[in-house]
């Protein structure tokens, strides 16, 4: 039986966070410093380590952002998308 291997993202970029995510970029989820309850519901959400994420748009004064995960676009406070590590990759 033959197995096929996923290939790894082609990373251009060191670890950051979510909020500096340039709108339109593409990164994958790294890890989650949020408390218990927090990183729970991040997970819920998709906020799933290895999944991709893609900046949306910004409020215009910045605050939320909107992020596509897993096919649904989701609100984050910056506080909160601040909590998120990503790891930019080339579309």
């Amino acid at each position: 039986m033959w197995f096929r291997r996923r290939r790894k993202p082609d990373f251009d970029h060191p670890v950051q966070d979510l909020a500096s995510l340039p709108t339109g970029s593409l990164a994958v989820v790294g890890e989650l410093r949020a408390a218990t309850q927090f990183r729970r519901r991040l997970l819920d959400l998709g906020f799933v380590p290895g999944t991709i994420v893609r900046a949306v748009r910004r409020s215009p004064v910045g605050d939320p952002i909107a992020v596509d995960i897993r096919g649904t676009t989701i609100a984050l406070r910056l506080d909160d998308a601040r909590q998120i590590t990503v790891r930019p990759v080339h579309g």
